[in-house]
């Protein structure tokens, strides 16, 4: 099914309210060259759930965690991209917006294994290299878990669970959000040496590492910033920072934000149940409290402990009785489909993930409970995990339709609701 896009993009300044327009790279939307299979989309999902699993795991030391060792990486998010400014005079570049990650880092030589556009620093009179041994190189070892070698110039070196990694040197560099939203000897890395099998220029770490984009803005945007992701394909979100953001908005309604700092680059919120039309579910809180629930703008869906999962699907199958189901993708993700081409109007059951503080988060039923994965073929967005012990993952999927609000310094994840056009 071909889907046109209803937006248009027109530089890094692209949205009229100031706010940064946020792009699903593998849409028609999209300024990028990708293509992946859907079968290839799920894989890269799979393999970031298992990254950030492992993560977290090497801090607990389960000797019983069945993860390869490959996966103790981070891994990229390649779903939503953002234009930036850097440099002086300005070069403009699509990098992936990431709350999974914090340093920030762009491609700066061309190289075999890249198709992204390059940044070229000898052609900025604002760029400078950061000296080895400072306090900001070291910054840059404790973002990346990497302390490679240097003598002059401070070096970085992050790899990612798909093989892909960049090195190069760790830099203060001038970087531009929109025009009126300009930061001076603003630190990333940039990379001479990267495999980087997409076409984006490089990562903008929105984690809560001091090294991230949102440390290093604190002074103007107060550690405060947000984003609407596109409902669908065709559509276009926005990532906004500080009183961009609707956090001042009476319709927001508010959860606990809780940072580890074991996992500085992941946010944690207090998941303890979840309803299905309007009924509570018989899993225990204690099912998603024993090893917490991380939200994540990377990963696609969301992620449960299986017998929590287990739950839910029986409940989901139970009310969509009516409808003929369908044999689901390759790849492991969905094992709930249906075909649902010869029906005109379908009833999808309402679901609500329920929080701490008794806050509930109505999905949107036909963008945050279910998914298109082709033609009339529609999914459950939800999986299992490997393990009954992993944490909880919220995916990218069931935030659709919200403004999800990041604050920081006041502890809090706030949700409000936009519908699909992200307004």
């Amino acid at each position: 099914m071909f889907y046109a896009c209803i937006s248009t993009i027109s530089g890094f300044d692209n949205h009229p309210s100031g706010k940064l327009q946020l792009v699903d790279v593998n849409g028609p939307c999209s300024p990028l060259e990708t293509t992946p299979s859907l079968e290839e989309i799920l894989h890269q999902d799979q393999l970031r759930v298992r990254s950030i699993h492992s993560m977290i795991n090497k801090h607990v030391r389960d000797s019983k965690a069945k993860i390869p060792t490959r996966f103790g990486l981070p891994f990229k998010t390649k779903n939503y991209v953002v234009n930036i400014g850097v440099g002086t005079p300005n070069q403009n570049l699509w990098v992936t917006m990431d709350t999974g990650s914090s340093l920030s880092w762009i491609l700066c030589k061309t190289c075999p294994n890249c198709r992204g556009l390059p940044f070229s620093p000898s052609q900025s009179s604002s760029y400078s290299n950061i000296a080895c041994g400072s306090a900001d190189c070291s910054q840059a070892y404790s973002a990346t878990h990497h302390s490679p070698a240097c003598r002059d110039a401070c070096i970085y070196q992050t790899q990612y669970a798909d093989s892909d990694y960049s090195v190069g040197f760790f830099a203060r560099e001038t970087l531009r959000l929109t025009p009126s939203d300009v930061f001076p000897g603003f630190k990333l890395g940039c990379g001479h040496d990267v495999k980087l099998r997409d076409s984006t220029s490089g990562i903008l770490g929105l984690g809560s590492h001091p090294a991230s984009l949102v440390y290093q803005t604190a002074t103007k945007f107060g550690k405060v910033f947000s984003y609407c992701l596109p409902s669908s394909t065709n559509s276009n979100g926005f990532l906004a920072f500080g009183n961009q953001t609707g956090s001042t908005s009476p319709a927001v309604r508010y959860i606990r934000l809780i940072l580890n700092p074991q996992n500085p680059d992941l946010y944690y919120v207090p998941l303890n149940g979840i309803s299905l039309n309007g009924r509570r579910l018989a899993i225990p809180a204690s099912t998603f409290s024993a090893h917490g629930t991380v939200i994540d703008s990377g990963t696609i869906v969301s992620y449960l402990p299986p017998s929590a999962y287990i739950i839910l699907r029986n409940a989901f199958r139970a009310a969509m009785s009516g409808y003929p189901s369908a044999t689901p993708p390759r790849g492991g993700v969905y094992d709930t489909c249906y075909d649902l081409s010869r029906n005109r109007t379908v009833t999808i059951p309402s679901i609500k993930l329920n929080f701490g503080g008794g806050i509930d988060l109505l999905l949107d039923q036909y963008s945050g409970v279910i998914t298109n994965v082709g033609s009339y073929k529609f999914c459950l967005a939800f999986s299992a995990n490997d393990d009954e012990e992993e944490t909880t993952i919220i995916g990218s999927i069931q935030q659709k339709t919200y403004e999800v609000i990041y604050d920081v310094p006041r502890g809090r994840l706030g949700f409000r609701s936009v519908g699909a056009t992200c307004n």
